[in-house]
């Protein structure tokens, strides 16, 4: 796939977040759960099409990891359950993804 048709794609991914997040910051919580699944699909969607291109595909496998921790966070918030360790977890796998991806550019092996 074209860089330009992921742009178009991650643009798209840009509005649905922030729906989400936008409904998440005014407790709209039905609205806000929904837009989980085409937020998430997106950000999957998006990383399997970036997935040849080494530099895109870390970033937006961190970024998959970042939407689901954002959205298991949301959710905790919304059933007063305290999900924050699931979501550091999440966050984790993503920021690991890119410390290695920077690590093995950094010693040239990527």
């Amino acid at each position: 796939m074209e860089i330009s048709q992921i742009k178009k794609q991650e643009n798209i991914h840009i509005l649905f977040w922030l729906v989400k997040d936008f409904c998440w910051s005014l407790e709209i919580k039905w609205l806000a759960l929904f837009m989980i699944l085409p937020t998430v699909s997106l950000a999957i969607i998006i990383f399997w099409n970036s997935r040849n291109i080494h530099s895109e595909a870390f970033h937006n496998f961190a970024v998959c990891f970042w939407i689901l921790a954002n959205s298991v966070w949301m959710i905790g918030e919304f059933i007063e359950v305290d999900f924050r360790m699931l979501a550091a977890t999440l966050f984790f796998v993503g920021l690991t993804t890119l410390i290695f991806y920077y690590t093995k550019l950094y010693l040239n092996k990527i």
